[in-house]
């Protein structure tokens, strides 16, 4: 492809006890309570995070990929480095004398939404300064994901994260940026997201999160009201795309994204460019062509998987599809098509990267009529 792809930014060991399929969907309470024995049917053991489930996927898709993420010295560390090792993807792990790697215990449920037991780690002490500057030459994409898990990217209203971003696109490198989810009762949580993204989104090209999570962080009141409208149930299948997302995604554009995707769980992905003038930039760096991904604006609903065994990783390989897509010269929409394909295929497996499929198979399998999901809009 000729195109060198960073992937930088969290990466943990994911620990994922296997409940049994056909146990019958209840309660979190009445599954995880006190004194009860719960059959396992063994367990899961991956790299995640950002760079394993994004940069892998995106190397297992056939980019240049260069990983750089930050692990102890410990036995979560090594297990991290020989995954990456496996695919020959461990040149840029730095690693951390005196500190802990980081680990997400990953609770997948039937009929429940996922629970994590996550410990940060060094992650919280990854900076732009650990990046190691001289295999930052030539890159065309730079991609970070997950700065809320990240403290040193989050504090001081996030100058760490802007001056990372900054100095990539002073290199003439197209960026891209991913988040995750913030507990509102932490750190991060008290953090001035809308500032820190105000300040950063101006040197990002492709803003990829997830709806929850930009609600959350641009309109706090307007995530709590979607909260206690859906009750119980996945926020994302009480969405309405004119009246819920799109005030989020002007917003974004407002604040200065080129290339707008937001993940909206099982029903879909909501997709924004901007004008054709401010895409010229993408066109020198990456070879896209910026007239036929100008002012795009639409909803791309889900395929239908063949089966649902865990929704893990399944944003990250719909970025990586989409990006490397991208990469490799796709017209817009079909990066779109193939981008929810991808995640469509990433929640038939437990882990992130096991449900993989080549870009060509999943085309292939889109000209032949693969069904969308039904999900009202």
């Amino acid at each position: 492809m000729g195109k060198k792809v960073i992937v930088a930014g969290h990466a943990c060991l994911d620990i994922t006890p296997l409940f049994p399929q056909n146990q019958q969907a209840a309660k979190l309470g009445n599954i995880l309570s006190p004194g009860k024995l719960i059959q396992m049917e063994g367990v899961d053991i991956h790299a995640g995070g950002a760079v394993s489930n994004t940069g892998m996927a995106m190397k297992m898709l056939g980019a240049d990929v260069c990983l750089m993420a930050k692990t102890g010295s410990d036995e979560f560390g090594k297990i991290i480095s020989d995954i990456y090792a496996a695919q020959g993807a461990d040149s840029g792990i730095i690693v951390q004398e005196g500190q802990n790697t980081s680990y997400s215990v990953v609770l997948a449920l039937p009929g429940i939404d996922r629970i994590f037991l996550h410990d940060p780690g060094c992650n919280h002490t990854f900076s732009f300064e650990d990046l190691p500057k001289e295999k930052l030459l030539g890159t065309d994409l730079f991609h970070f994901g997950y700065p809320p898990l990240m403290k040193k990217m989050y504090e001081d209203t996030g100058s760490e994260l802007v001056r990372m971003m900054k100095y990539m696109k002073a290199q003439g490198t197209a960026t891209s940026l991913d988040l995750a989810f913030v507990d509102g009762e932490s750190d991060a949580g008290a953090a001035d997201w809308k500032e820190i993204l105000s300040r950063v989104l101006p040197y990002v090209d492709f803003f990829v999160p997830s709806i929850e999570e930009l609600c959350f962080m641009l309109d706090r009141d307007r995530y709590e009201a979607w909260k206690t409208k859906a009750g119980d149930e996945d926020i994302s299948f009480s969405l309405d795309v004119q009246r819920d997302i799109r005030p989020l995604a002007d917003k974004c554009m407002e604040l200065g994204a080129k290339v707008l995707l937001l993940k909206c769980g099982a029903p879909g992905l909501y997709y924004r460019t901007t004008e054709v003038k401010r895409l010229e930039g993408l066109e020198t760096a990456l070879g896209i062509s910026a007239e036929d991904w100008s002012d795009r604006e639409g909803f791309e609903a889900s395929y239908q998987p063949e089966r649902v065994l865990s929704g893990t990783g399944a944003g990250d390989t719909t970025i990586a599809a989409f990006l490397t897509a991208m990469l490799e010269g796709y017209p817009f929409e079909m990066c779109i098509h193939l981008a929810a394909a991808e995640g469509a295929s990433c929640v038939e497996a437990y882990d992130a990267l096991g449900g993989i499929r080549p870009l060509k198979e999943l085309a292939s399998r889109i000209e032949k009529g693969w069904k969308k999901q039904n999900f009202r809009r």
